[in-house]
């Protein structure tokens, strides 16, 4: 018996849409990550792109638990000596609140350009409005 692998047009995407609101950060990307990957699917091919579209609403709700708010930073690091930048994550979720969940499933997902073609696939937005009702998204539970 050979091993089914899908063809590139066979690949079915669906929409998921998910409430970030008063939910734990790491909780939420692993479950945007399964999806994005396609594990959630019986046709699932680590080679191959067959997750789903995730629209994620209400980012700048997001919640860390214990004492991580006060004391979790983002790195960043320009190229140049003393380039190094550490931003705390109350400031981050007052600037940036997409860039939590971006930067948190961006770790789950593949180092390489599949995992590049599966994070086109996410769309964060920090309040609860977004573009994509066209799609009728169905709600993901976590």
């Amino acid at each position: 018996m050979k091993t089914y692998t899908p063809k590139a047009d066979e690949i079915e995407r669906a929409w998921f849409v998910v409430d970030a609101a008063n939910k734990p950060v790491g909780r939420i990307a692993t479950e945007i990550a399964r999806v994005l990957r396609g594990k959630h699917k019986p046709t699932y091919t680590p080679h191959l792109d067959t997750g789903d579209h995730v629209v994620v609403i209400n980012a700048a709700e997001v919640t860390l638990t214990g004492n991580k708010a006060a004391q979790k930073t983002y790195f960043r690091h320009s190229g140049y000596m003393g380039g190094e930048k550490h931003i705390p994550f109350e400031r981050m979720r007052e600037r940036y609140p997409e860039r939590i969940i971006e930067l948190a499933v961006k770790g789950m997902l593949p180092k390489n350009a599949l995992g590049r073609a599966m994070r086109k696939k996410l769309k964060v937005y920090a309040g609860a409005d977004h573009p994509h009702q066209g799609q009728n998204p169905q709600p993901l539970e976590i």
